[in-house]
């Protein structure tokens, strides 16, 4: 699947703005991960992207979410993107992690919200403001931003990334899409 088709399957599947922007900030973090590991960014991307496909669907049935995903991108994404887009989920799929492109994709996912929430918190809500040094520092405040569970965003050390520097691989990733996130 190329992106065009990717991002217009989102735009059909997903009526919230803010869960579009969360897919396309989780997409670009992942490729971020992608490129710093030698991965296959375009495949990473699309993980990122089409993880809450389903969301809106699934929203209070989470045994669904991911599993739903799955089925609805039958034959248009690889088995590799479809595990990882149900592992991202696995305390309720019970799908559980197994490749780099799943634990990445966990990680991102938790991690998005958090350096979204620290741009939100400056006097711009710009991405441009935020520094690593304040993203360590938030994730050390368990009363910030409390829905990013902070135990999957390690996660990112399962694939040989340490903390601070995924913290700085998704800032960086953030930052080249903050016109579309609007931040």
């Amino acid at each position: 699947m190329k992106y065009d088709e990717a991002l217009k399957l989102l735009k059909e599947r997903i009526s919230r703005d803010w869960l579009r922007k969360h897919s396309i900030a989780v997409a670009a973090i992942m490729r971020g991960v992608a490129k710093h590991l030698g991965e296959d960014e375009e495949r990473f991307f699309l993980a990122g992207l089409l993880h809450d496909i389903d969301f809106e669907r699934t929203e209070n049935q989470r045994n669904l979410h991911g599993a739903l995903a799955a089925e609805m991108l039958k034959d248009r994404v690889d088995e590799e993107v479809i595990h990882a887009i149900k592992s991202h989920n696995f305390r309720y799929t019970g799908t559980k992690p197994k490749s780099v492109m799943d634990y990445a994709l966990i990680a991102s996912d938790a991690l998005s919200g958090l350096i979204v929430a620290c741009a939100l918190v400056h006097p711009n809500k710009k991405l441009s403001e935020v520094r690593v040094e304040s993203i360590a520092k938030k994730f050390k405040q368990k009363d910030f931003a409390r829905g990013c569970d902070r135990e999957l965003i390690r996660y990112c050390e399962k694939i040989g990334i340490p903390l601070e520097q995924f913290f700085e691989i998704a800032l960086a990733s953030l930052r080249a899409v903050a016109d579309e996130l609007g931040l």
